[in-house]
């Protein structure tokens, strides 16, 4: 998906809300642990009833890797069913990745090529050669980490070398690389007073925003700080949106939570 087709959805939906699909087994209602595969029934239930309300979703590996075999497979059936289904929305792998050059490349067919994610989360720490493999796909974005919503994001992030900032200076060192048209960037909603700074690094970029709700992010002020022309945000809830219920009426629940966050949107557009 191109950056214009999902400024085009984002406008349709009035909403930049992105669900993360963070399926814990041990969180999931009950009675879908009968089923095959209860992650992705879990998945495809959530999709259904969110699909409308949002324009993209982020399945954090990690949550599927800790289940072996199974849960890639359901990751895999999860992805295929978006884009058979919803080809629309937008999707993001949040694996984190970024490793030497050759390393690299392979990471990005495994999610681009093999899964057929639209992007994916990369750590900027090993530099220029370690992301450019993934920035060379055409039509797919590579999602930097900048400034994350962790308490241990002060740990590096934002210590200062010869008077700037470390999140500034990847910022603008990563606006030299190859394709960096292809660039998005992760700022945690909980970092929103930064967001004034880190626009005028990055003023025409999306940024890709976790940490409101169950993180204490607040959304209006990461759209008065951080909202461009073409909106340029997109919004992660995960636990305050999948894990509503526990019930049988789980996907309602969630699809509930969704909306409250869309209105909220709408009224910002």
């Amino acid at each position: 998906m191109t950056t214009q087709e999902l400024i085009s959805q984002i406008k349709k939906k009035k909403s930049f809300l992105c669900i993360g699909l963070d399926v814990d087994l041990n969180k999931i209602p009950k009675h879908l642990l009968k089923e095959e595969d209860p992650i992705f029934a879990f998945n495809k239930a959530i999709i259904d009833a969110t699909h409308h309300l949002c324009v993209a979703y982020k399945p954090n590996t990690a949550f599927y890797e800790a289940y072996g075999i199974k849960g890639w497979q359901a990751l895999e059936k999860t992805i295929n069913y978006l884009n058979d289904n919803h080809p629309e929305i937008y999707t993001i792998a949040d694996a984190k990745r970024g490793d030497i050059g050759n390393t690299s490349t392979m990471y990005a067919k495994a999610f681009f090529e093999d899964l057929g994610f639209d992007s994916v989360t990369v750590a900027p720490y090993m530099g220029k050669d370690s992301v450019e493999p993934f920035l060379a796909f055409k039509d797919k974005h590579t999602i930097l980490l900048a400034l994350t919503s962790n308490q241990g994001a002060f740990d590096f992030q934002t210590k200062t070398i010869d008077g700037v900032e470390l999140y500034k200076q990847v910022l603008e060192t990563s606006k030299s690389w190859e394709n960096s048209q292809n660039l998005m960037y992760v700022v945690g909603a909980t970092k929103a007073e930064f967001l004034g700074d880190i626009r005028k690094i990055i003023p025409d970029s999306f940024l890709l925003v976790p940490g409101v709700g169950a993180q204490g992010g607040n959304l209006q002020d990461v759209c008065k700080y951080g909202m461009n022309d073409s909106v340029g945000l997109l919004i992660n809830s995960s636990r305050g949106i999948i894990y509503a219920s526990q019930d049988e009426n789980f996907a309602e629940a969630a699809a509930q939570k969704a909306e409250e966050l869309q209105k909220q949107m709408s009224v910002e557009l």
